[in-house]
């Protein structure tokens, strides 16, 4: 026995050490990457959690959580989370099913009688999966005028009520968070309580979230971590935006700790049985049986081969990202006050490398010569009539999807190419003589098919003396409280939106301006003395006018 014992000691000594080298193996790739990104005294956060079964093996807060005060970040801050407020709203609907009070197949209308669905049958079902065809209010051009104006949810929902119908329900897919506005709303109905009441009492007091709340910007809140914008100048306070607007589709705030009581209370059925659950988080169909990521609340994909369930959100001063891979039973999430940078990316990174499979980077890429590359440059068709070109450049390729910037995309092997951060790729390969495409983002993979079509011309900038720059300094009014800002500086040319970073605009001609970094064109107006008066902003078909106000 004591031979036994001995042996025994010896044994469980091993698998100790080997566990703790297993988990400082981890903590040292986690900080070498981590130490990689911009997170420093002079900037915004990162809060960052990863989890196994359920419990916390790595966490760490990053940068600060308020910049004027000098208060370092650190896993007891909380957070805007934007979009994963989604999670909850779904979670909330499920519940109430369950409950026997409302089923996902009811037509709206039973629970928002004057709603005008414009002769279309719209259920709860596709309000949680996106697919119910209404306008969604964040992408309507007076949203930023709005957009510190304090609103009830039935008034929030006459701002999009009477917008036309984008598509018939379940006949498309596009995200939109004035279907969560509904759904919020739907659940006050139901259960006679405040959306707010109801996933505190429900939700937040039931799992002991003790540091999540829905979202306030006069509330006392401890620990709240200082939203930010990025500009060329360096970084700034956030826009003000009330927290009645993004409502049921994006209120809440929470810690990275919270969210892991969250993770384990989905992951162990505490809110909604594995029937429900199963529902919200394995995608679901269009009406034509096509399969789309999107369930309820949570977006089907997979990183290097591991299913996930997971959800971004993006809000002001804000972004943030959570993952769950089931099969390995983890869980990464990363919250920062910026809205700025791409959580993530790094989220989907620090999973590839818990899971020990990490991506590619761009500084790993191998030479390619001319003739290599140049066999995959030309356009390629996708689904849904996306068109992306792929052109050469000083041995160096360009990925861009039309209406959008051009990126660099680098050589893994002689077919495989990623894009910096490596968790978007491209598999090119010759089918039937034919230039084809696999395009892999967030581990679901489209195919592209070689078509024969010129790319976006190049547009050739020009530089325009100081003298000419500055008569285009002002503010212009696209919208009510919504502002275009010009400044020169430098002998260049930027433009600031309300509640948006800077953006340097190039000239093409005089008064004839586009930007990089978004698909958009401005053009100066002036009046018959020739001073400018005006400005029209250029982008996703519309012509929008501004009038310069100072």
């Amino acid at each position: 026995m004591m031979l036994l014992n001995s042996k025994l000691t010896l044994i469980l000594t091993f698998l100790l050490i080997s566990a703790s080298a297993i988990s400082q193996s981890l903590d040292e790739q986690l900080k070498t990457y981590l130490n990689e990104q911009v997170f420093s005294d002079e900037s915004p956060a990162l809060s960052l959690l990863v989890a196994k079964d359920g419990k916390a093996i790595y966490k760490t807060g990053l940068g600060m959580a308020d910049l004027e005060n000098k208060i370092k970040a650190q896993p007891k801050h909380v957070f805007e989370i934007g979009s994963i407020t989604k999670q909850f709203t779904a979670v909330s609907i499920l519940m109430l099913q369950e409950q026997g009070k409302l089923n996902i197949n009811d037509e709206i209308t039973k629970y928002i009688t004057d709603y005008p669905t414009q002769d279309q049958t719209i259920t709860i079902h596709h309000l949680l999966n996106h697919t119910s065809g209404i306008k969604s209010y964040t992408n309507m051009p007076n949203f930023m005028s709005i957009a510190r104006t304090d609103m009830t949810p039935t008034e929030l929902i006459d701002v999009f009520k009477n917008e036309p119908m984008e598509f018939a329900p379940g006949t498309n897919y596009n995200y939109n968070n004035s279907g969560y506005i509904l759904l919020g709303h739907i659940i006050e109905v139901v259960s006679g309580m405040s959306y707010a009441d109801f996933i505190t009492t429900h939700i937040f007091d039931k799992l002991d979230m003790t540091n999540s709340y829905y979202g306030s910007m006069t509330q006392l809140i401890p620990n709240r971590a200082r939203g930010y914008s990025e500009t060329d100048e360096g970084y700034r306070n956030a826009n003000y935006l009330s927290l009645t607007l993004p409502y049921a589709a994006g209120s809440i705030m929470s810690t990275t700790e919270d969210l892991l009581k969250w993770q384990n209370a989905i992951s162990a059925n505490t809110l909604i049985s594995k029937s429900s659950l199963n529902k919200a988080i394995n995608g679901s169909k269009l009406n034509t049986g096509e399969d789309i990521p999107y369930g309820y609340g949570w977006l089907k994909g997979n990183i290097r081969g591991s299913l996930t369930y997971e959800h971004s959100g993006g809000i002001f001063g804000y972004s943030s990202n959570g993952i769950f891979l089931p099969e390995e039973n983890m869980y990464i999430v990363g919250l920062t006050n910026c809205d700025c940078g791409n959580v993530g990316a790094i989220t989907t990174n620090v999973a590839a490398i818990a899971l020990g499979k990490p991506f590619p980077k761009k500084e790993d890429a191998i030479a390619l010569n001319k003739q290599q590359l140049n066999q995959y440059v030309g356009a390629y068709e996708f689904d849904g009539g996306v068109i992306r070109h792929i052109t050469l450049k000083n041995n160096q390729l360009f990925s861009q999807r039309e209406g959008s910037t051009n990126l660099e995309i680098y050589p893994m092997t002689e077919t495989n190419f990623i894009f910096d951060g490596g968790n978007v790729s491209y598999d090119f390969y010759i089918e039937n003589g034919k230039r084809m495409a696999k395009f892999t983002s967030n581990g679901n993979t489209i195919i592209g098919r070689g078509i024969d079509k010129a790319p976006p011309a190049e547009r050739q900038e020009i530089n325009l003396p100081d003298d000419v720059l500055s008569q285009y300094n002002g503010k212009y009014e696209l919208q009510p409280a919504f502002i275009i800002t010009i400044m020169s500086r430098d002998h260049r040319l930027f433009a600031q939106a309300t509640g948006q970073p800077e953006f340097e605009i190039f000239a093409t001609e005089k008064d004839q301006f586009f930007l990089k970094a978004v698909a958009a064109e401005i053009t100066f107006n002036r009046n018959t003395k020739g001073a400018v008066e005006s400005l029209t902003l250029k982008q996703g078909g519309q012509e929008m006018p501004a009038l310069k106000i100072e």
